[in-house]
């Protein structure tokens, strides 16, 4: 039996950078996620008797929330659901059963790398069917529905057993349980030289991945222990929890602190990884040497083709505009395309439909290639262990190398967190205003050379976003940039972001900060962060 049930619009469902996200209690509310859910098929056509992935991190409000899509994708007519063991799914995982089954489109549940508990943050995004984010036109139609529903449809069934794998019945709508890690897995062992990595692995290799007790823990086992034979222990807080233990689970050098802490010490293992609540983003670390997520980015382009699945070579590079310009001197060398994208993974679906590119990377820690689309934490990770099982070398060896060969972009990441929303706007419509007369100024003993609010024109389908981030260039090729995070759940978090090239290997070893010092207090002046935010110094720094 299927009920229509009247509603009432909520105002506040307009999806960011990747979703809707809020905190617990505001799904919660009485018909919240039912509105929503209702608001994505309203806005899609073309789905009935199609299948649809669900899907989630584990997190607080999962299970619940999974079993209110799986009755309402039955009452609006999918014919068939694929819903991860214990409702787990990583956000790369379910990005490749959409594309494995072909399937209409994806629901995934998660707030990726943002905090997990009853008072903490939940999220709903929707997959199309290239297996990536809904592009901005869904998104927007999205939100309009959400504004104007009255009413959704939901089966009258019973709740699905998440926790056995098989074949159930919601209603006319079949409902497959599957194993989460086996499908993804095999992808993995498709593109990556597994003998190469399990005789590293053989010969003392020592890794440590820290799955931050999020999504990615019964991955890492399966791949890295299981498949890979690594030692066991290899993934620790393995076991995905509601609230991630307590911690955030943010592969960050504030939030993975233990992890650092242990690849800068005496008895560092050779490699050291770790991945984000919903198992989209990654951070590396080799044994006193951290790479930072832009870097990270250029160096596995460079040697993406020692890997079996990119032996052939790239199409292209694609990054999001914040991130730092080293990929593009990896393209350049390669004589491949370079592609600056907004931030959003969103974005760089196009390209990679269009074969324009095949590995793509945010600074904010999100790489991943042509296999899905999304970014991928743990193929970046496998992607790291291939190239140092082919080349032999440590992560510091091939950093340096890198650096020598191509040059360094000295890059960080100040966020201020929680800030005012208000003052968070005036911040950037002021900066705004200031551009037309920031060419040509000097501040702190720099000369600015251009300055712009980024605009992307889409070259797939000539669709244009504006407004996605100031740019200040200054004489010499360094520049900050400022943005508001799409990402959060509570106030606004404003990103920095500063960066310097230097070509001259002699000063590739200036700690980042003080090789930034000058930028860092230029972005200060430019932007009036303390007059407008009250903050004397950023809330995290990477």
């Amino acid at each position: 039996m299927i009920s229509i049930v009247e509603t009432t619009p909520y105002d506040d469902q307009k999806p960011g950078t990747s979703g809707l996200r809020k905190k617990v209690p505001v799904f919660q509310q009485k018909n919240y996620v039912e509105n929503f859910i209702q608001s994505i098929f309203d806005s899609v056509a073309g789905y009935r008797g199609e299948t649809l992935v669900i899907g989630g991190d584990g997190r607080y409000f999962n299970r619940e929330a999974i079993q209110i899509a799986i009755k309402m994708a039955s009452a609006n007519g999918f014919g068939r659901v694929i819903v991860g063991r214990g409702g787990i799914l990583s956000t790369p995982a379910a990005s490749h059963l959409i594309r494995k089954n072909e399937a209409f489109g994806g629901i995934v549940l998660s707030a990726s790398h943002n905090p997990g508990g009853p008072n903490e943050d939940f999220g709903i995004k929707y997959n199309v069917g290239n297996g990536g984010p809904a592009p901005e036109k869904v998104t927007e139609a999205i939100y309009a529905r959400s504004r104007e529903i009255d009413r959704y449809a939901i089966a009258d069934v019973p709740d699905i057993d998440l926790d056995t794998v098989g074949s159930f019945s919601a209603g006319d709508m079949t409902v497959e349980v599957v194993d989460p890690v086996a499908d993804y897995a095999e992808l993995m062992e498709s593109l990556f030289d597994f003998d190469a990595i399990r005789a590293m692995f053989a010969s003392g290799f020592r890794m440590v991945f820290d799955a931050m007790h999020a999504v990615t823990g019964p991955y890492a086992v399966e791949i890295l222990e299981r498949r890979l034979a690594a030692a066991p222990g290899t993934a620790r807080n393995a076991v995905p929890l509601p609230d991630f233990g307590g911690h955030h689970p943010d592969p960050n050098l504030v939030h993975a602190r233990e992890l650092f802490d242990l690849m800068m010490s005496d008895d560092a293992p050779d490699f050291g990884a770790a991945s984000d609540g919903d198992g989209d983003r990654n951070l590396v670390i080799g044994r006193g040497m951290f790479v930072t997520p832009s870097d990270s980015l250029a160096m596995l382009a460079a040697n993406a083709h020692l890997a079996p699945g990119y032996s052939d070579g790239l199409k292209g590079i694609a990054r999001s505009m914040p991130t730092s310009a080293a990929a593009d001197r990896v393209a350049g060398r390669l004589g491949i395309g370079i592609y600056e994208t907004p931030t959003g993974w969103k974005f760089f679906g196009n390209l990679l439909d269009a074969g324009l590119a095949t590995i793509c990377g945010e600074e904010s820690a999100g790489t991943g290639s042509d296999h899905v689309r999304e970014k991928d934490g743990l193929w970046a990770v496998l992607l790291w262990l291939n190239i140092l099982a082919v080349r032999k070398e440590s992560v510091a060896e091939i950093v340096r190398g890198h650096w020598k060969t191509f040059g360094r972009n000295y890059y960080s990441r100040h966020d201020y967190e929680g800030v005012d929303t208000d003052a968070a706007n005036r911040l950037m419509d002021a900066l705004r205003t200031a551009l037309p007369n920031l060419p040509g100024r000097t501040v702190a003993g720099l000369t600015v050379e251009a300055a712009d609010d980024f605009a992307y024109h889409d070259p797939v389908d000539g669709s244009v976003s504006e407004k996605q981030g100031v740019r200040v260039l200054f004489a010499g090729g360094s520049r900050v940039v400022f943005r508001l995070s799409g990402t959060g759940t509570s106030g606004a978090t404003l990103r920095v972001y500063i960066e310097r090239y230097e070509p001259d290997a002699d000063r590739h070893d200036i700690e980042t900060q003080e090789a930034l010092a000058d930028l860092i207090a230029a972005a200060d002046e430019i932007a009036g962060i303390t007059k407008h935010t009250g903050r004397l110094a950023p809330s995290v720094i990477t």
